[in-house]
């Protein structure tokens, strides 16, 4: 898949078939646009696949009070998943104040009909696109023959038929509902971060972890507590435990971490990326009474991730 951060570097093509959204988190509802827009191609001859979509998320940068918005997935993430579903091109809007005042004439004329040479438009029943989302579906039907495209609508039950939408992946992911979170993405949600240092106090106690900081300071963070993992580094996977939380056994830090000890495992990884699949929360984080005691509950959270994982 070739990747564009500015639409004045998209080539010229024969025929494009074109699906625009944010999508936020690639989930099977968006899965079901991009795979008919797929389907589209394998039947029109010398079509490519096109997804434009934006970045930073929209609400990030009209609503910049509301600090509450968390993304389900990365940049980074949103194109390896788009790239795995087939699709040949991707388009990046830098999405700022004023690409957000374009109206929705302009942006179909100068980007979506001229930049992009769309002949199909695949878009999903609630998208709206333009300043102050004037348009959308009505408004490109209405437009086809003048904007010399073919427009097609995915209905709300194709698309929403478990009631898959990224807000009720956020609350299942907020409220440790890994199995629900990771059924409506099709695919195991993950947080990617480098490793730095921590105080090494994993180590004494024989479970020694490595400290994420994440890559994005805008993606989500599961509930806080301790889940089954799978870590991923350098094209090898491996399982593990992973503990979300402030460490209250340890002291009083109220700081939140993100450690995971990674079973079999002795490389020197700081500096390194790791990527964590999230596979099943474990229980909530909790105050133990001494060390010896935490000791003895992570031996129980070692065995139950074995369990889950089959490691």
């Amino acid at each position: 898949m070739k990747i564009y951060r500015k639409v004045s570097e998209f080539p010229q093509l024969q025929h494009t078939i074109l699906t625009s959204g944010t999508f936020d988190g690639v989930h099977l509802g968006h899965q079901k646009i991009i795979q008919h827009v797929v389907d589209l191609k394998k039947r029109t001859p010398n079509a490519q696949t096109v997804v434009l979509t934006y970045h930073p998320h929209p609400r990030l940068v009209l609503f910049p009070e509301q600090k509450d918005l968390k993304i389900l997935t990365t940049l980074e993430e949103k194109a390896i998943l788009l790239e795995d579903l087939g699709i040949d091109h991707l388009c990046i809007i830098p999405f700022n104040k004023r690409f957000a005042s374009t109206s929705s004439e302009n942006f179909i004329k100068r980007i979506i009909q001229k930049k992009l040479q769309t002949r199909q438009f695949v878009i999903g029943y609630d998208h709206r696109f333009g300043k102050n989302r004037e348009g959308g579906f009505d408004y490109l039907k209405e437009n086809e023959d003048r904007f010399g495209f073919k427009v097609e609508e995915i209905s709300r039950q194709d698309i929403d038929e478990n009631a898959i939408s990224s807000t009720r992946i956020r609350k299942a992911l907020f409220d440790g509902d890994i199995e629900t979170a990771n059924e409506l993405l099709g695919y195991e949600f993950s947080l990617t971060g480098k490793v730095i240092k921590g105080k090494q106090i994993g180590r004494k106690l024989g479970y020694p972890t490595a400290n994420l900081k994440l890559n994005y300071k805008h993606k989500i963070i599961p509930k806080q507590g301790v889940y089954a993992v799978r870590i991923f580094h350098k094209y090898e996977y491996y399982g593990g435990m992973l503990s979300i939380g402030v460490r209250p056994t340890i002291g009083k830090n109220l700081k939140q971490t993100i450690e995971v000890n990674i079973f079999d495992f002795d490389k020197d990884i700081y500096e390194k990326d790791l990527t964590l699949q999230f596979v099943k929360f474990l229980r909530e984080e909790e105050k133990y009474n001494s060390l010896e005691e935490l000791k003895i509950q992570l031996a129980k959270d070692k065995e139950d991730s074995e369990e889950v994982l089959k490691v």
